[in-house]
């Protein structure tokens, strides 16, 4: 009962942490897509009025006309709509989906003792580590140089350094999976404690002012804005870092955080594309499409580069094994009664009747040849199960499920 509970909670976390980014997400691409899109107005009494850019749209049968003031309307409006709880959501369903799943498991889904062999409860405290650290660094970096001379390239090739160098050490201190997922948690973290700590507060003060009448200080817009496109370069590394979990190829290699890094670079330069798109088509100019290119000969090459080596096909021994390492010949002798001894001692901790991860049983003959296939792609082809190999499977137990598997996976 209490796994099929935890499997609820972290079913409604994720699909909650789902909704919520969508949110967040599609309100920041679109409030940055108008930033990029407006015009100068025309009409004299949107120009008395104080009106710096408009657009006009057209979306789900309805005609739509938002307008930016320089600074604000000379009369503050009753209902002003405010956008920070679909960041404030995103995190707080991410973090709680992130304990649950990994903080409280740690052992299991942090520690990989082929990469660091630490105990579960300093992998939490590292992790956790990983979230406030980043973002005290990276918010020092803003404050420290985003005024100065060329501010803006500087803050983005130091903070980028530092995002390699966190991906570099994430993987060198947790399981490959762990590692991919605490740098997007990393980053996300920091773009909501953007809209915490300086974004929301920056816009009440102005509101504050004018309601008051006092003049308003424009460090706080010129804030916001920086906070708000630093936002908008981190959303596409940090999705793909969320996503990678699903994808074994991608962190269970030695140099898996080569792959990060690149990857997240990959979504940066497609964003960045959008953005100049944007400016490019209100102002008629040709659109850039260097960045999108560039972009995407990097995957392509990441793709090129991660090509599985093809394996060589064990040699077959005519005579009995003298070694337990002998998968073929031990096949040979009693074919399904080893593959479920190895089944028996290597997965069923975490696929039985009591607690089934991923909906999967193996403690059964038809329950392993139910899930045969399944398992053949997770433990022989991807080598992803045992996670973290936490339960130790050999390279010759590996070669036993996969003569096994390729034999037809008969059971009698």
């Amino acid at each position: 009962m209490d796994m099929y509970l935890m499997d609820w909670v972290n079913l409604l976390l994720r699909w909650t942490h789902v909704i919520t980014a969508i949110a967040w997400i599609g309100a920041s691409f679109y409030f940055v897509f108008l930033d990029n899109s407006l015009e100068k107005p025309t009409a004299p009494d949107l120009v008395a009025k104080g009106v710096d850019g408009e657009l006009w749209a057209v979306h789900g049968g309805g005609f739509y006309h938002p307008q930016k003031y320089l600074v604000a309307p000379k009369t503050m409006p009753d209902n002003l709509h405010w956008f920070y709880w679909e960041s404030y959501a995103t995190w707080l369903s991410g973090f709680g989906l992130f304990t649950v799943l990994y903080l409280f498991n740690a052992g299991t889904f942090m520690v990989d003792k082929a990469v660091h062999d630490w105990p579960a409860q300093a992998a939490v405290i590292g992790a956790l580590a990983f979230l406030v650290v980043f973002w005290l660094i990276y918010d020092t970096i803003c404050r420290s140089l985003g005024r100065t001379k060329n501010g803006d390239l500087k803050v983005g090739l130091i903070v980028f350094g530092f995002v390699v160098f966190a991906s570099w050490l994430a993987c060198q201190l947790f399981a490959g999976r762990a590692a991919f997922l605490l740098v997007g948690a990393m980053m996300a973290t920091a773009m909501s404690a953007n809209v915490f700590f300086w974004i929301i507060p920056g816009q009440r003060k102005v509101v504050k002012q004018l309601k008051a009448g006092e003049p308003v200080d424009p460090i706080y817009g010129w804030r916001a804005k920086q906070r708000s496109v630093h936002n908008t370069y981190f959303t596409l590394p940090v999705l793909f870092a969320m996503l990678s979990n699903h994808y074994g190829f991608l962190y269970s290699g030695e140099h898996n955080w080569i792959v990060l890094v690149l990857m997240m670079m990959t979504g940066a330069l497609i964003r960045h594309s959008f953005v100049a798109r944007h400016k490019a088509l209100v102002h008629g100019k040709r659109v850039p499409w260097e960045h999108a290119f560039g972009g995407t000969a990097v995957m392509v090459a990441l793709i090129v580069w991660l090509v599985p080596a093809p394996q060589a096909e064990a040699p077959v021994e005519a005579a009995a094994p003298a070694a337990a390492g002998d998968a073929t010949a031990a096949v040979a002798q009693n074919p399904f009664a080893k593959v479920k001894a190895v089944v028996d001692q290597r997965c069923v901790m975490c696929h039985s009747a009591t607690m089934q991860s991923k909906g999967i049983r193996l403690d059964s003959t038809g329950e392993i040849q139910r899930h045969a296939q399944a398992l053949y792609q997770q433990a022989v082809v991807m080598k992803l199960m045992p996670l973290n190999n936490a339960t130790s499977m050999t390279p010759g137990e590996r070669d036993l499920l996969k003569k096994w598997y390729e034999d037809g996976a008969k059971v009698e």
